[in-house]
């Protein structure tokens, strides 16, 4: 995957040390009156995913830049060019906290989109740091353990953990890295969709990072182990929207609505918008990725500034 560049920006780099977080910041070359927006990655993914699509145009960063806005993509801790953690000690309260020094590091408050997994770290930051945080964009995100079911554990040993997904079962190693199978690919990022380019999956597919186990059980709430929102104060009033596409197969409207009621039911403010009711249909899970990325990218920025 290559990384345009572009006249319009500048670029620089910065890093927290605690937990150790890299993060890339694009800002408009004429400078930005506007709260800058923090994008974080899913599971299996880097910043990257922000700046490119497969096919090689500019990425979502880049458009926003051209919006006015100041961008800034982190990599999780202990992920990507964010530095070593032991893996024993990658968690999602350690990348929250990593996420949240980022937050503290920038001049004022901030937008922040999340996506996939990172959705359950988008509701633990608006819980501690709801007063760096402007709005949340939360796409095809992970419920936060309030209100997702405990997988359904089918077998456990000292190494590994198999539970029942769908109709089918998934072996998790507890000690190791959770490499990214094709079929994972196939089934869950890409999925459904019609709009994401297939002439570059297998690019895609080698650019992917293995997951931490601990984060992977995490995702699935094995043993009732994902993060939960506790202190609901700073959710209210707060404007959050959830977007979800027509083919993603591990988020249907059934699965992602409800999170916009249980942010609602707390205090927040959400929109849920499913693609398919404004009449875009064919996007899978991937939508930074997918031919329309450009115009979901407008219409996140159109309800901003909403």
């Amino acid at each position: 995957m290559t990384l345009p560049t572009s006249p319009a920006l500048t670029y620089s780099i910065g890093r927290v040390d605690h937990p150790p977080t890299y993060y890339e910041v694009l800002t408009p070359a004429a400078g930005s009156t506007k709260p800058p927006v923090v994008m974080i990655h899913g599971g299996a993914h880097t910043g990257a995913c922000y700046l490119a699509t497969p096919d090689g145009r500019q990425g979502w960063g880049h458009v926003f830049v051209a919006q006015g806005y100041q961008v800034v993509v982190p990599d999780w801790p202990g992920l990507g060019r964010s530095g070593y953690i032991p893996l024993a000690e990658t968690s999602g309260e350690v990348i929250v906290a990593g996420l949240g020094e980022v937050l503290t590091a920038l001049a004022g408050p901030a937008i922040v989109l999340t996506h996939s997994m990172s959705g359950a770290y988008g509701w633990k930051l608006l819980e501690r740091h709801g007063e760096r945080i402007t709005k949340l964009i939360a796409v095809a995100p992970a419920p936060p353990g309030n209100i997702q079911r405990p997988a359904e554990i089918v077998g456990e040993t000292v190494d590994a953990v198999t539970i029942r997904l769908e109709g089918t079962t998934m072996a998790i190693a507890r000690h190791s890295e959770q490499p990214i199978e094709r079929a994972f690919v196939d089934h869950t990022l890409i999925g459904g969709s019609t709009l994401f380019p297939r002439d570059q999956i297998a690019s895609y597919a080698a650019a992917l990072n293995p997951i931490p186990a601990r984060l992977l059980l995490e995702r699935r709430n094995v043993a009732g182990s994902q993060l939960r929102v506790v202190d609901f104060s700073k959710f209210r009033g707060k404007p959050v929207l959830v977007l979800t596409g027509t083919n993603d197969l591990g988020h249907a409207r059934a699965v992602d609505e409800p999170i916009a009621d249980w942010l609602n039911a707390n205090g927040a403010e959400a929109d849920f918008i499913y693609l398919g009711d404004l009449g875009i249909t064919g996007n899978g899970h991937m939508l930074m990725l997918e031919r329309n990325s450009d115009a979901l990218a407008q219409l996140i920025i159109d309800w901003i500034e909403s």
